[in-house]
């Protein structure tokens, strides 16, 4: 079960947020933070406590906070982001984190290591780690080894053609993980009960789950209904600025 969620405002400057989807337009402001409001509002009707940290001006891709960090209930690890142009959103992270951990709970991936927490997926007892343009293999060995101190076992596995794992999956628990296509028969998720995204709802693999309800962007019928299909209480929130910065919604908060 979750209690805490960790989320930042987006700032003005998220127009120039880092892009692979030009097609889709520059985000609008006002629309994101409406967009957000609603994430948060989410969030809380899922059970748990939201802290909001106040945006950051200098970094336009700071609302995606995930990215600069993976906790879990005895830790956190603050990462060192893959594009250059958001490592210093990570001291941001830490002075927040000091709120809910001790010092000596809270580790560091170090250059020339990179590891962004998009590329993190927690399914069950185990954590995957993509191999990515963001998150290298020092990065994820270093990672890894974190992990094992804390004993919780884990794995890295490549990660092509898409921007983060999480990009193309999300984990429902129970042992169900949501998935495009690319990973329906990929040989580290055979164990999991997969469910496949139709192909032009792939945006709609980045799910998030909450104390049994699962956050679904919305627009997405399709992932909706085999949600729903599940067994599981389907809350839809709006993405779509968020979109155009290459950003879903697990992207926006840190979880624990």
């Amino acid at each position: 079960m979750f209690r805490n969620a960790v989320v930042r405002r987006p700032a003005r400057s998220l127009v120039s947020g880092i892009t692979s989807s030009p097609h889709l337009g520059v985000p609008d402001y006002e629309t994101a933070l409406r967009q957000h409001d609603a994430y948060i509002r989410a969030l809380e009707a899922c059970g748990v406590a939201v802290t909001v940290l106040e945006a950051l001006e200098e970094y336009p891709d700071s609302c995606f906070v995930e990215d600069t960090a993976v906790c879990f209930g005895n830790g956190a690890v603050l990462t060192s982001p893959g594009a250059p142009s958001r490592r210093g959103e990570v001291e941001a992270t830490e002075a927040a984190l000091r709120d809910f951990y001790p010092p000596e709970a809270i580790r560091r991936i170090e250059a020339p290591g990179t590891l962004e927490g998009g590329d993190v997926l927690v399914a069950g007892g185990e954590v995957f780690v993509g191999l990515s343009d963001r998150t290298n293999q020092a990065g994820a060995v270093r990672f890894l080894d974190i992990l094992r101190d804390w004993g919780i076992p884990g794995q890295a596995v490549p990660v092509v053609g898409i921007l983060h794992l999480k990009t193309g999956m999300s984990y429902l628990e129970d042992g169900r993980l949501l998935v495009t296509e690319e990973f329906e028969e990929y040989p580290p998720f055979r164990s999991f009960d997969r469910i496949r995204v139709p192909e032009r709802e792939a945006y709609a693999a980045n799910c998030v789950w909450m104390n049994g309800t699962v956050l679904v962007p919305a627009g997405y019928p399709g992932v909706r209904a085999a949600v729903e299909g599940l067994g599981y209480r389907v809350l839809e929130v709006d993405t779509s600025e968020f979109r155009k910065i290459d950003g879903g919604l697990t992207c926006l908060s840190l979880r624990f």
